[in-house]
Formats: C-alpha cells, structure tokens, sequence
C-alpha cells in the first residue's frame, strides 16, 4: 500500500491563451488549485479521484510547494480550446521506517502512481450541478503523467508529476487566484468553502481518535505533553493551560495516548520517533526548511549535546579556568585526550549537524566560528558602554524603561513578599549625574532603568534552593549622557529574606569600579544582570512572546477563515513553520530535563515561570509604539517621523523598528481597505468575528476575560491587529532569534545560569583578588553546557536557503490588481528602509549604533543571505 501525504500543484501554466471573447467577470470567477482530498492507493483498483479546486486557495511552502498559478493573459490569435498544465507533488508516508536501500528503490518508482491510478477535477466558481447537491460543476478527470525529473529540491519522500486540464467551457473560464469574503463567494463555491472548514476543524472526527501524519486536522490542546510520570516524580510536569495556577496559550492537538501514571498526561514519543508527532500536514517543514532537524537532529540535540558528552566524554571538564580557553573554542583548541571516542561518537550521530562540530581531521573538537561581539575586539563586552549600548541594540531591548519614581517601587504583593522596595538612594546616584539632581535627571528624562527584579524574585527562593542555580533578582540604575550614550550608576543584588518572604528582600548594591577587588566584583554584578536578561531573552522574550503566543492565531486562522479570506491570505505568509518548530521545541527545550531545564537558570521551573509571565501579556501591547510609550521610551509627536518621539534619540531597535512597523502598518492598511470599505463589514463578517472569538476565547482562552482584547468591530481595530501580528511574527522574532549567536555565542556576554554567589568570605575574597577571570567564569555557565548552548544557537540563529523575508511573498497569491500594487510598494519601502540602517550605522556620532565591539546593530535589516548574518526578517516565527 502506498499512501499519499500530501499532493500539490505549483508553478501552473497556461499552455494555450485565452480568447478575447471571454469576459472579465468569468476570468475573476476561478482561483489556483488546492488539493481538498487525497486519499489512500490501496492496490489500486479504482481511480483516487482527489478534487482540485480552482476557487480554494494553497496551503504549502516556498519554492515549488506553494499552489500558484501564473497570471493568465488574453489573446486575441489563440484559438478557444484551453489547456492548463500544474505540476503535482507527491510525498509518500512514513518513509522514515525504511532502510536506506529499500528507500531509493521505493522513491524512484514513480509507475505505481501513473496510468490512470490518480485522477484529479476542477470545480466551476459559476456553473453549479444539481445533482450534487448545487456545489460547483466538475470537470473532466485528469490523470498524472510522467514524473518531473527537473526538479532538485524535492525531499527523498517526494516525487513530481506532471497532470494537465482540458478546460472544458461548462466549467468556465480559468482565472487567476481571487480573494472572496463570505458573503462574495459565488454560489457554486459556497458549500466547498464550508466543507473545507469543516475538513479543517476536524468535524466528524472523534476528540480521541488519533491524528495520522496526512490528517489536515487544527485542533487545541493544553500543555500537558512536557512531563513524562512513567519515569519517575522527578519528571512530572503540571499542565500549562486551562487554569488559573498555570495560564498558557494552547498549542495543536497532537492526539497522542496518556501516559501509563497520569491519564491527564499525553505520553511522548521517543526522541528517535520525534518527527512523527502529529503537525498538520499543510504545516510541515518544506524540504530545505531544517529537514534534518524533524529527525535524528531532535534525538542528537537532547541525547547527544546533553547525554552523549556527558557519557562518552567524561573527562570534559566543568568550567572555564580563564579566557583563553573560551577563546579556544572558536580556534578549535579543545583536544580529544582518545581518539577512540571520535569513532564512537561519530557512530552514534546521525545527522551532519553534530558530525560538524568535529573536524574531518580529528584534530580538535566542538570548532564553532568567532561570534560577532568578539571578531573585532575580545574583550570590548567587559566595558560599561558595550555592557548598557545592547539594552537598546541587542537581543533584548525590550526590557529598558524610563525611571518615573525614586526609589523604585515594587508591584509584588506585600502581604505574600513583605517589602520589595529598592535599597537604592540618592546618595548612590548623586555626583554621577553632570551636576543634576535625581529629581532633575528624572524630569529630564535621563534616568533609566533595566529592571528583573519583580519578575525574579517570585521564584527566586525555590530556584535557589531546589537546583543548582544561584541567582540574583536584579536592578540596574542608567543614567543618559550627553552624547547618547547610557552610563550604568548601580546595580542591586537582591535575595529573599532567609526567614522567608514576607520578610522582604535582602539586597547589596555595587558601583562601577576600574580596578582593585571592586572592580571584580563589578564585572560579576553585571554578570548577575546578564543572567537575568538572558534567561528572560530565551524564555519570554523569544518563546513566549513569539513562538507561542503565535500558535493560537495559527490554529485559528486555519478552523475559522476559509483560505479564500483576504485576512487568511494576509497573515498566511507569516504562519510559515511555526507549529513544527513548536512541536520540535515541546520534544527538545521545554520538556522536563530538555535543553532549557539543564541551560538556563529556572531549571525545572522555565515553564512555571513563563506561565507566571503570560498572566501579563496583552497582544495590544505587543504593537511596538503601544510598548514604547508604556516603558515610557517614548511620547506621542505628530512632528516626529511616525509620531512617536523617541526619548532616547539613537536607541537602534526602535529607530530601526518604528520604521519597519509604519511600513507594516501602511500595507496591512491598503490591503484591509481594499476588501473592507466600513465598519460594518468588519463587523458582520461571520468569519472574521468567529476567528476572532475563537483567539480570544479557546486559543488564549486563559485570558479570554482581559479587557484589552479589541472587540474587532472596526477597521481600525482590524489593522491594527493584523500590523502587531505580523510584526510580532516577523521583525519581533527576528531581533530574539537571529543575533543570538552573534551576541550570546561568546557565553561570557551572555552567560544563562550562576552557579555561584557574590564571594563574601575572606576566602572567596582572596580568590576573587587573585584570579578574577577563573572566579568569573567559575561563577558562570559551565563548559558542558557552553557547548551544549553553542551547538544550538549556532544552529537556530542560521538562515535556511529557501527562506522567505519580509516583503517577499510567492507569485499568483491573488489577482486583485489594488493589493498587489500595495504589496510592491511594500517590498520597495523594505528595501529603502535597510539602506538607511545601513547609512546610520556608519554615522560615528550615533554611538549605539556600532559600539565598542564594532558590532553593527542589523538586525532589523530585512534581507539576508544563508547562514549566520546577524541579519534578516523572515516571514514567521521560524528558525
């Protein structure tokens, strides 16, 4: 039996031109193909009549997996007869399960499938047939024909076929792809639109029949999959999602058996199987899209970088002793002390990108390449100006505010944590603020604050005494100087009170300081606030807050809008690998001892401390100048470009960043504008309104009672979600996942757990005073899991060839002559937008711009080549 994954037609043709007789409105009546049904070829005794509807848009990836269709053109020589060409992809199911000699034999034996075995119709968006129930007229059966040899980059498991239509003129006319609200479908096409959703949502099936791999099913589920209780207590995770204790976005049903101990549990596959956990199958990893990585890549990551060096290599050692041995990492110094184990290791390795952190030569080990922040200058990280220039230009410039009350105020409850007040004075800052007082620099806009006190501190007594981590909840004090550069005035240490929290905090506070013992304890107060924003980078900033906060919109853009909404067809782009990239994150980082657990410094707790976070996202403030104004990094100024004065002039994200969202926003406007003429559109769009109730209600169910949700009545409202979304898919993502090897690959700048206090004894004092880079770097991430780190950041922060950026979108995904104009002046304003990056970076009185580590501030940039660029705006929430 061979059974079909999935079937697509791309780069369609039309071989013989219209004739001039036939009018506008029926080539407007028909759309690209989108297969609806592919069914199982069982011996094959009777055709497998799979339906291709002209009128229902795609679902695929970039570069010859999307259903696109050339525009059509009239001609007044050719002849009336028709013929359309599309090309149809076929992937065979679970070719995992075969041997290497078995699969090229399997792959290549493209006969089984010719010959009359697979047959496909179009649908009329203007003729209906009674006897079907009025749905549209089908055509003539077409048949596959000879495999496509053309075509390189078809993954092992698929195989092109050419298939051609004679239109035939009962049909009407073939067209290009339209964009129809609900109330425009053209009968004939109502009831496929209909069951398309349904076939979508799952309708019909039991909530507890398994999902196969060629299911199209978008479903719900809660976060019950990251525990594995037959393994023991130690790994029995709660559920995320569905209560109060533990709110969470939902992710995609995956249908997978509870497990033995706790019925409430789904099991997990083994990491081996990992690729088998059910995505739809519309949603699945193009083949140059991280093929390896749904595979044995899953198993080399969480066995391999944790388990594998851990048990082959058990000489590694545990820490850093000084710099030059974190230097040697990018010079390939790390010398294997036997031989045999690069042969055992290479045995058990799968995939090449675990093969490649060792030299073909043997001759050294885990080589990674030079990070950005170190090419030019090794030690320009260890400065103040580099330490605060990446609270506005790094991986997480989201965190900075302007400080608005002296001292700083706690929001945590003071009968569950006593006083959380800072210990901070004026006598700390006085004398570092050119001549003004507090009150002054604060009325001035001149003092900022880089602030993980409250979200810390909940945690912080279980963390520190149920792991290994030693952690501090941090503030940092920044003062604005005149040449737009921040300069760091001190930062607080802060721990629970030993007799317990309602006793309050116990904090230290440190000052800059260029030499002596205070010096060192300087570097180490900065490494503490390091900590914190790394771990707040990975966790909220980039799991939570991109990854799956977007998975809901996913999910219910898929159940709700049929593909022929213009809102599907705006934010489908930006919906690319998302849910694989999630279900490979719930297998590999958030599940219970996976990469985030044994990184980052939570431990156990990284899932418990984002759900404590998600209690207080609002996607309305997700929308970049909406956050700006609330940090209070920015006002409302109809003089200033996009209205918004920024406080702090060169602050290179949100330069960079309002830019880039202006030109979002003017898009999605154009586009929405063009299909929704009033309010009442919006409004009475059935559609529209149960997708949206449905984010609100299922996908963020947890939150469904928040009174930030917009009601989504108005235009406005409309596109200003459709702007924040896009942008939290896109720009947002891309600042979180793309400079994190460029900045955190050299893990001092960036370290993600403390092992270690602050030295207090006379002892550690003495140490520190006699070898403070060993203590640093002693107190800090340990080799292992340096390397475990490099290994995946390396890997995530790379472009894929086939990436599809921002402004870019596949050809024929509508023939609606107003939005594609828009969308081209777009892409025209993307490419304008990265010359002036480009153009400020090279201006030297714009400091934050470059900075001491001569490291460039591109991150907003929207195109990029392959690999790691520190650059680039991908479509989606994607790695």
């Amino acid at each position: 039996m061979i059974n079909l994954l999935k079937c697509e037609i791309s780069n369609t043709n039309l071989l013989t031109p219209l004739t001039n007789h036939q009018s506008k409105s029926n080539l407007f009546s028909s759309s690209t193909f989108s297969l609806l049904q592919s069914r199982n070829l069982s011996s094959f005794p009777n055709h497998n009549q799979s339906k291709i509807f002209f009128s229902l848009k795609s679902k695929g990836k970039a570069k010859g997996s999307y259903y696109s269709v050339v525009k059509n053109t009239l001609d007044n020589r050719a002849p009336a007869k028709v013929i359309i060409e599309g090309i149809v992809v076929l992937k065979k199911k679970t070719l995992s399960a075969f041997k290497e000699d078995v699969k090229s034999k399997f792959v290549h034996s493209d006969d089984v499938l010719i010959g009359g075995k697979v047959s496909f119709q179009l649908v009329s968006a203007v003729h209906t047939d009674p006897a079907n129930n009025y749905k549209g007229k089908l055509g003539k059966l077409s048949y596959l024909e000879k495999g496509v040899k053309t075509i390189t980059d078809l993954a092992d498991d698929e195989l092109a076929f050419r298939v051609r239509f004679d239109w035939d003129e009962d049909i009407d006319l073939p067209g290009a792809l339209i964009t129809y609200l609900p109330h425009q479908t053209p009968a004939p096409l109502c009831k496929y639109r209909e069951e398309e959703l349904e076939i979508l949502r799952g309708e019909g099936k039991d909530q507890n029949e398994m999902l196969l791999e060629w299911d199209r099913v978008y479903d719900y589920a809660y976060y019950n999959d990251l525990g594995k209780p037959d393994k023991g207590k130690e790994y029995v995770r709660p559920i995320f999602g569905g209560s109060a204790e533990y709110p969470y976005p939902r992710r995609g049903r995956t249908s997978r058996p509870p497990t033995k101990k706790d019925p409430h549990t789904e099991s997990r596959l083994p990491l081996a199987k990992a690729k088998d956990v059910y995505v739809p199958r519309d949603e699945k990893f193009a083949h140059l899209k991280l093929s390896d990585f749904m595979g044995d890549t899953v198993k080399s990551i969480s066995q391999g970088v944790f388990g594998m060096l851990d048990a082959i290599f058990d000489w590694t050692p545990t820490k850093f002793h000084n710099f030059k041995e974190v230097h040697d990492l990018y010079e390939g110094a790390i010398k294997l002390q036997d031989r045999s184990f690069l042969d055992k290791f290479r045995k058990l390795v799968p995939t090449a990108f675990l093969k490649a952190l060792f030299r073909s030569d043997g001759a050294d080990f885990l080589n990674y390449p030079k990070p950005d922040i170190i090419k030019e200058d090794e030690s320009a990280w260890r400065t103040d100006e580099e330490f605060t220039r990446q609270m506005l230009a790094g991986i997480n410039p989201f965190i900075i505010r302007r400080l608005e009350e002296f001292p700083p105020v706690s929001r945590l409850d003071p009968v569950a944590y006593g006083n959380q007040n800072s210990s901070i004075t004026k006598e700390c800052l006085q004398g570092n603020l050119d001549g003004l007082s507090v009150e002054e620099a604060m009325q001035r806009n001149r003092l900022f604050i880089l602030d993980h006190h409250d979200i810390v501190m909940p945690y912080l007594r279980q963390i520190n005494t149920e792991t290994t981590s030693k952690v501090y909840a941090t503030r940092t004090i920044l003062f604005l100087k005149e040449d737009g550069t921040l300069k760091p005035l001190v930062i607080e240490l802060s721990l629970p009170h030993e007799k317990g929290d309602k006793f309050g905090a116990v904090s230290e506070l440190h000052a800059p300081a260029n030499d002596g013992i205070k010096a060192s304890l300087w570097q180490l107060a900065k490494a503490y606030v390091a900590v914190n924003d790394s771990a707040y980078h990975q966790l909220i900033s980039h799991w939570l807050h991109t990854h799956a906060v977007m998975e809901p919109f996913i999910i219910a853009s898929n159940r709700q809008l049929s593909m022929l909404h213009p809102i599907y067809k705006l934010l489908h782009p930006h919906f690319r690998d998302t849910m694989p990239v999630n279900t490979v994150a719930r297998q590999i980082a958030l599940n219970a001892d996976g990469l985030f657990e044994q990184a980052v410094f939570p431990r156990q707790y990284v899932v418990h401390w984002t759900s404590s976070l998600y209690k207080k996202w609002a996607l309305t403030e997700q929308a970049l100048p909406r956050d700006l104004i609330k940090r209070g990094m920015a006002v409302k100024d109809s003089k200033s470009p996009h209205g918004y004065k920024l406080l702090i002039e060169d602050y290179p994200y949100a330069v960079d960043g309002l830019q880039i969202w202006g030109a979002i926003e003017t898009w999605v406007k154009e586009y929405c504008l063009f299909y929704y003429k009033t309010d009442i559109m919006v409004a009475n769009d059935p559609e529209l309104q149960s997708w949206w109730k449905e984010i609100r209600e299922i996908g963020h169910g947890d939150k469904k009672d928040e009174k930030w949700w917009p009601e989504m009545k108005t235009i406005n409202e409309l596109t200003e979600t459709c702007t924040t979304i896009i942008w939290v898919a896109s720009a947002l993502h891309a600042v979180v996942n793309f400079g994190q090897y460029p900045y955190s690959g050299h893990m001092p700048n960036r370290p993600t757990i403390s092992r270690r206090f602050m030295p207090k004894t006379k002892k550690e004092l003495k140490e520190l005073e006699k070898n403070p880079d060993g203590v640093f770097l002693k107190t800090v991430t340990s080799q292992l899991r340096t390397l475990a780190c490099l290994s995946v950041i390396e890997l995530i922060s790379r472009h894929s060839e086939d990436e599809v950026y921002l402004g870019q979108r596949e050809p024929g995904w509508t023939s609606d002559a107003p939005p594609i104009e828009a969308f081209k002046r777009f892409s025209k304003k993307l490419e304008s937008i990265e010359k002036e990056i480009l153009d400020r970076n090279k201006d030297p009185e714009l400091k934050n711009r470059v900075g001491p580590a001569k490291l460039p501030f591109t991150l907003l940039c929207p195109s990029s080549g392959v690999g790691i660029t520190g650059r680039g705006i991908p479509n989606s929430v994607s790695i």
